[in-house]
């Protein structure tokens, strides 16, 4: 979470006001509701208010009608009966009415926010913390109807029940008792606000340390394996134990200041009841209240310092409501780094040329990853890239489907310079098999059908053969409903990798990537594979990238790329022919190869 210092309120009151603002629309979609709840939260108010007048009308009664008891008593307790009858039925009437309004709220900022974190850049989402802002979406989605909850249910409540009493005690008594309401109210929220904001601070850490804690332990999950690789188990629960410790100072100190701002509340409480107790008796006893006033004017207070007594955890709990929301618009706020210019036009793929014209790129400003790439796939053809680990090679796929904008030159797909395009034209002509194959936790079938949701069944068992897995997959228990697990951890990574090139080639975009596709196969599947590849990619424009060589003798051409740039380029044949830093490659990996046959 973000920190708000003391200091910092000003800039953080306005963020308030802008965050409740931006609530209104979820309001507005069911503005008949939200006035009907209104009117529902009012009359169960006067119902309310109307109880201690009632209870008022039977003491009098009693005191100086005894004659009439049997009558006018009667009358006067079943009015008492049924406006408490009223007020709880109207309260209930207001929760069932509002309740559509919180919860579809709920649900619309939570797509929203699924939607917007989906536009955002690869480099957010490679920054990002998941478990970190899992636990801060959570709290801000539900941040929106706790807020609804407490404007309709509390605060507006209380200030018309406030409103009512204070109409009723300047019309009928003294103004030194309004004055006594009022200025003990006045009191009470200044104390509130004063406190609040001391402890706001260690409930803002309490909340990072939370955040913190929570991502430490799914990041642990995730690298699961990596964990017991290393008998680190101790030492991920000694980092998660020392983050909840510090959470558990917090927390102490958060719940000690609570236990003071509770006893000050209390204290204003009584000493206001009191004042008022004294000032009443005093009436009475100079004739000028009856007994059923002064018993009204306790009831009222009473009945005012009920929620009274719960206006500081509201208030408390409102501003932590606030902080939460704060979280999830500014995330809304949050510009997408890539973003389609003003009138960009749909991709319109022909022959599905592809060309990089003097790609000048790098990931941060002082590091430049390619310098100045150029290279053309003609309409069908393969070109493939090799190169060392950090030449820039997995570069090119990110920024071919346009994850980051380049610095300089042009990325283009017959002709058309893909930053002038829609970035969902653009990536619904590419279908990509990625070096690190991750699925999602479902089944075979959810995961192929990604590539193509529409596909049919015939249509994903062709898929399914052609890269190899369709007797695999058909002969496991549950078949096509086999739930792979989290990232497709239940299947191996050649199965995997299988599985990915069955997605892309059910997409059947014009233009193909594999980078290192067969990276994760043994020998005889890569060959298989291997096949299959070389016919799929026979009808579409592809790029390929790789480390083992084996694998793209074929393409029409090669290149190698060497510190971002194009050292060699040729067909297999050309470049061991020219005996530069390709032939070299080969030769090693040849001598690797007959080193793991001996």
């Amino acid at each position: 979470m973000i920190a708000m210092s003391r200091t910092a309120r000003p800039h953080a009151d306005r963020r308030d006001w802008h965050n409740l603002k931006s609530m209104l629309p979820y309001l507005f979609e069911f503005r008949g509701r939200v006035l009907f709840a209104l009117l529902c939260l009012i009359l169960s108010k006067v119902a309310t208010v109307g109880v201690p007048v009632v209870l008022k009308q039977i003491v009098d009664t009693l005191e100086q009608r005894p004659e009439q008891v049997l009558v006018l008593p009667v009358m006067l307790l079943l009015a008492y009966g049924l406006l408490r009858l009223a007020s709880a039925a109207f309260n209930e009437l207001r929760d069932s009415v509002f309740a559509k309004v919180r919860y579809h709220a709920m649900r619309t900022l939570s797509c929203r926010v699924l939607a917007h974190l989906h536009k955002l850049s690869l480099r957010f989402h490679l920054e990002r913390k998941t478990g970190a802002i899992s636990r801060d979406l959570e709290r801000g989605t539900r941040s929106v109807s706790s807020l609804m909850n407490f404007m309709t249910f509390s605060i507006i409540p209380i200030l018309v029940e406030f409103l009512l009493v204070g109409i009723i005690l300047l019309r009928n008594y003294d103004p030194i008792f309004t004055l006594i309401t009022f200025g003990i109210v006045a009191l009470y929220i200044l104390f509130t606000l004063k406190v609040t904001e001391w402890r706001m601070d260690h409930r803002h850490e309490m909340n990072q340390l939370d955040s913190e804690a929570n991502n430490q332990a799914i990041d642990s999950l995730i690298n699961y394996e990596t964990v017991k690789y290393f008998n680190n188990e101790a030492m991920e629960l000694q980092r998660y134990d020392q983050t909840l410790g510090r959470w558990e100072d917090m927390a102490v100190r958060t719940q000690t200041s609570m236990s003071l701002l509770n006893f000050g509340q209390s204290a204003i409480i009584a000493i206001g009841v009191t004042l008022i107790m004294f000032a009443a008796a005093r009436e009475v006893i100079n004739g000028i209240m009856t007994i059923g006033d002064l018993v009204m004017v306790n009831a009222f207070m009473l009945q005012l310092f009920l929620p009274l007594g719960a206006l500081g955890i509201i208030y408390r709990s409102l501003k932590y409501t606030l902080a939460d929301m704060d979280m999830v618009f500014r995330l809304l706020e949050t510009a997408a780094e890539i973003q389609d210019v003003p009138e960009a036009s749909g991709l319109r793929v022909g022959k599905g040329e592809v060309c990089f014209e003097g790609v000048h790129f790098g990931y941060q400003p002082e590091r430049e990853i390619l310098k100045g790439v150029s290279f053309t796939i003609g309409a069908g053809k393969t070109v493939a890239v090799v190169g060392h680990s950090g030449a820039g090679k997995s570069t090119l796929p990110r920024l071919l489907y346009r994850f980051y904008d380049i610095r300089a030159g042009r990325v283009l797909i017959d002709g058309q310079d893909i930053r002038q395009v829609t970035q969902d034209s653009l990536r619904r002509a590419i279908g990509i098999v990625p070096q690190d194959t991750v699925l999602f936790n479902d089944t075979i079938r959810y995961n192929l059908l990604y590539g193509n949701p529409d596909a049919s069944q015939v249509q994903l068992e062709q898929a399914a053969a052609m890269a190899h897995i369709l007797d695999f997959i058909q002969n496991l228990p549950e078949g096509w409903e086999t739930v792979v697990g989290e990232r497709g951890l239940k299947l191996s990574g050649g199965e995997k990798q299988r599985v990915a090139i069955a997605r892309a080639i059910l997409k059947q975009p014009p233009i193909l990537v594999f980078d290192e596709a067969t990276s994760a196969l043994d020998s005889a599947t890569e060959r298989a594979i291997q096949k299959t590849l070389d016919e799929v990619a026979g009808h579409h424009t592809t790029l390929m990238i790789a480390h083992r060589l084996s694998t793209i003798v074929k393409a029409d051409r090669i290149l190698v790329l060497e510190d971002g740039r194009v050292l060699e380029q040729g067909t297999h044949e050309q470049l061991l022919a020219a005996r530069g830093a390709y032939c070299a490659m080969w030769e090693l990996q040849q001598q690797e190869q007959q080193a793991g046959k001996s």
